[in-house]
C-alpha cells in the first residue's frame, strides 16, 4: 500500500511540474505575442503619424535630445531662405532675374522674390506637387511657368503662374504630365531659352528632345557608358552631356525658320581632362564653358567659335582644385568667376588668373546637390539640406574692377576716361556695402 502511495504521489508531483512548465511557456508565448503586437502598433502609428503618447519625461527627454538645425555663418553668405521643411533638391532662377524656384521633398514648389535676399524676411509663393515630390524644377523663358520631374511619378509636369483678381499668384498643373521615356533614374531637365524645346537626361546614355506638348522630338545618345551631368546653353541653342570619359560633348538642337525641328547636329567636344567630368557650366552667351573633372582640375574653355568650319574650342586655363564624385560648377554670366563644389564645400575663383578668392566649409549638413549664379551675376545660391545658402559675388566686383582699372590705363579719350572711372567707384561701392552688410 505505502509503495502504491509513494508511486501515486511521485506520478502528481510530475504532473503539476509538466503543468507549471507548460503554464509559463504559455505565459511567455503571450508575453512575446504581445511585445510583437505592441511593436506593430507603434510601427503602425508612425507611418499613419499618430504615435501612441509616451509619457512626459519621454518627451522631454526626446525634445531636448533633438538634433539642432545646421548652422553656418560667413562674411558674403546674404541671406538662408528657410521655408522649406524637407531637403531642397534643385534651385532655378527666372530669366528676368526676378525670381528664384525651389523644390524639395516635402512636396512643394517655393518661389522666392530674389529683391528680398538680403531682407530680413523672406517671403515665397508656395505651389504644391499632388501625391509626389519634384526632384528637379525650371523655369520658363516667360517667368510665368516652370516644369518639374516628378519623383514617383518619373515625368515631367507643367505648372502655369496664374495672377489673381487681388494681385497674388496661384499654380495650376497641366492636366496631363509628360509620358514616360526614360529607362533610367533623371539626371536634368530644361527649357531652351528661346521657348522652343524641353530637354531631359537620364544617368544612362539617354537625353531625350521634347516639343511643349509632350512629344519627343529626338533623341541623344551620348555614348559615354554613363551620364554625370547634361543642361541645356543658357542661350537655347546647345545641349551637353559629360560622364565616364573625359570629354564634354556639345550638340546643337535645329530649326528652320518657320519655328519647326530639324535635326540635333553634333557642334564640338571639350577634350582635355585626363578622368571623367563630373560638371559643367556655360557663362551666360555661351562663349565660355568651365569642367570639373575627376582628374582634380577645372578647365575654362573659349568655346565662341566657327564649329561649322570645324574650328574646335581652346583651353584658356587649367586650375587646380579640390573635386569629389558630384562636384558641381557654376560660372557667372559674364564668365568671370567659377564656383566649384565639394561636398558640403564651396569655393570661388577668379576665372581669368584662376586665383582662390573664397573658401566656405560645412556649407550644408550635406553634400552641395545645387549650385549656381543669379542671372545678373550678383550671387552665387546653394541647396544640400533644408535651407537654401545665397552668397553676394565679391570676387565678381573684384573681377569687375581690375577689368575696369586695365581699360582705363588703355583709354585715350576723356569723356571713356571719367565714364570708366565712375563705373570703378560705383563698383567699388557696391562692393564696400557687401563687406560691410551683417550677416544674416
Amino acid at each position: 500500500m505505502e509503495a502504491a502511495a509513494l508511486v501515486a504521489l511521485t506520478l502528481l508531483l510530475g504532473a503539476l511540474v509538466v503543468l507549471v512548465a507548460l503554464a509559463v511557456g504559455k505565459r511567455k508565448e503571450e508575453i512575446r505575442e504581445e511585445a510583437e503586437q505592441a511593436a506593430e502598433f507603434a510601427e503602425a502609428s508612425v507611418v499613419k503619424g499618430t504615435a501612441p503618447k509616451k509619457p512626459k519625461q519621454e518627451k522631454q527627454r526626446s525634445r531636448k535630445d533633438k538634433a539642432s538645425q545646421h548652422t553656418f555663418s560667413h562674411p558674403l553668405l546674404a541671406s538662408s531662405l528657410k521655408a522649406h521643411s524637407g531637403n531642397v533638391t534643385c534651385l532655378d532662377f527666372s530669366s528676368n532675374g526676378k525670381y528664384l524656384a525651389s523644390c524639395a521633398d516635402d512636396r512643394t514648389v517655393r518661389i522666392w522674390s530674389t529683391k528680398d535676399f538680403q531682407d530680413r524676411e523672406h517671403k515665397c509663393l508656395r505651389a504644391n506637387v499632388d501625391l509626389d515630390h519634384a526632384t528637379l524644377v525650371r523655369f520658363s523663358p516667360d517667368s510665368r511657368a516652370f516644369i518639374t520631374w516628378l519623383d514617383n511619378g518619373d515625368a515631367i509636369r507643367i505648372f502655369k503662374m496664374i495672377k489673381k483678381d487681388d494681385g497674388t499668384f496661384t499654380f495650376k498643373a497641366a492636366p496631363e504630365d509628360f509620358p514616360q521615356k526614360h529607362k533610367a533614374p533623371i539626371l536634368n531637365i530644361g527649357i531652351a531659352e528661346t521657348g522652343k524645346f524641353i530637354m531631359s537626361a537620364s544617368v544612362d546614355t539617354s537625353i531625350h528632345i521634347w516639343d511643349l506638348k509632350g512629344e519627343v522630338l529626338a533623341s541623344i545618345n551620348t555614348n559615354q557608358i554613363n551620364n554625370s551631368y547634361a543642361t541645356i546653353s543658357p542661350c537655347g541653342r546647345f545641349v551637353a552631356s559629360c560622364g565616364f570619359t573625359p570629354d564634354v560633348k556639345v550638340w546643337e538642337v535645329c530649326f528652320g525658320k518657320g519655328g519647326e525641328f530639324k535635326e540635333v547636329a553634333r557642334a564640338f567636344d571639350l577634350k582635355g581632362h585626363s578622368a571623367g567630368v563630373h560638371s559643367f557650366a556655360f557663362s551666360n552667351d555661351s562663349h565660355r564653358m568651365v569642367t570639373v573633372s575627376k582628374d582634380g582640375t577645372w578647365k575654362l574653355w573659349n568655346t565662341n567659335v566657327e564649329y561649322k568650319k570645324q574650328q574646335d574650342p581652346y583651353l584658356m586655363k587649367t586650375v587646380p582644385c579640390v573635386s569629389s564624385e558630384g562636384s558641381l560648377t557654376a560660372l557667372s554670366p559674364d564668365g568671370r568667376v567659377v564656383a566649384i563644389s565639394d561636398g558640403c564645400n564651396l569655393a570661388m575663383y577668379d576665372a581669368a588668373s584662376g586665383k582662390l578668392e573664397e573658401e566656405m566649409h560645412g556649407v550644408h549638413s550635406m553634400a552641395i546637390n545645387d549650385l549656381r549664379f543669379d542671372v545678373n551675376g550678383r550671387f552665387l545660391v546653394c541647396s544640400g539640406d533644408k535651407a537654401i545658402r545665397v552668397f553676394h559675388n565679391a570676387p565678381g566686383y573684384r573681377a569687375a574692377i581690375r577689368d575696369m582699372q586695365d581699360m582705363l590705363k588703355k583709354a585715350q579719350n576723356e569723356a571713356m576716361k571719367q565714364r570708366l572711372q565712375q563705373q570703378i567707384n560705383d563698383a567699388q561701392s557696391a562692393l564696400d556695402t557687401v563687406l560691410a552688410a551683417p550677416v544674416d
